[in-house]
């Protein structure tokens, strides 16, 4: 029974750090880390931006499964500056209307989902969060033809 419970017990440990890997992201220093680690610890990045200033932002998405996003700010000496989880109330605050797709892209990262209302032209990203109950909400940003943030708002989603 002991070895049976032990196989479980390491075939969980395992599973949970499949694309997340906690245990490896708390070992990140900002100053410290190089951008080897960031890769070690959080895999090849989902997108990337080249700044004015020499540094590079790494976007390491946890959608559509999870409901976190992490920008990471690699300097041009390839040292991480900062590793940041995106999908926050702050950042929900800064989408204004008419701001374009790339720069919700790099605000919020990787939308849980996208969808084209058939109705009208308006194109919803969504990110999944969970707010302070917890539960289960979405964070729906509504997008012209033009690809320009018109609104936003929040739903609950209910399963089951």
């Amino acid at each position: 029974m002991r070895k049976l419970f032990a196989m479980f017990a390491a075939l969980a440990a395992t599973l949970a750090g499949c694309g997340d890997r906690p245990h490896l992201q708390a070992q990140l220093k900002a100053g410290v880390s190089t951008a080897r680690d960031v890769r070690d610890a959080m895999g090849p990045p989902s997108m990337e931006w080249k700044q004015s200033d020499g540094s590079t932002i790494w976007e390491f998405t946890r959608m559509p499964a999870g409901k976190k996003n992490f920008m990471a700010t690699i300097g041009p000496d390839e040292v991480l500056r900062e590793l940041v989880q995106v999908v926050t109330e702050e950042n929900f605050g800064r989408v204004k209307p008419g701001m374009g797709k790339d720069e919700l892209r790099r605000l919020l990262g990787k939308p849980t989902e996208t969808a084209r209302l058939p109705l009208k032209p308006v194109e919803v990203w969504s990110w999944a969060y969970d707010d302070v109950f917890p539960r289960e909400m979405f964070f729906d940003v509504n997008l012209d033809a033009d690809g320009k943030v018109i609104d936003t708002s929040r739903r609950n989603e209910h399963r089951g």
